[in-house]
């Protein structure tokens, strides 16, 4: 499940990139939930939440629908 999420990342990063951002995987726990930490200038970002919500969990939820949720840790 790793492997596929790292996968759904790939598609998301460009989007993160083009603001100066990206994204890494750190774990995807035993409840199901998927932790990631975002990196540059998504770090600090007000809006950096919206984008955990919003962008990349909808999108792994869609593509692994027993994803349970997605946090960001630091």
């Amino acid at each position: 499940m790793e492997q596929k999420i790292k996968e759904g990342l790939d598609q998301i990063r460009p989007f993160l990139q083009r603001d100066g951002g990206d994204i890494e995987f750190v774990e995807y726990t035993d409840d199901n939930i998927v932790k990631v930490r975002l990196q540059g200038h998504c770090a600090g970002c007000p809006g950096a939440q919206m984008t955990i919500k919003g962008v990349v969990e909808k999108i792994l939820r869609e593509s692994y629908p027993e994803i349970q949720g997605v946090e960001a840790v630091q």
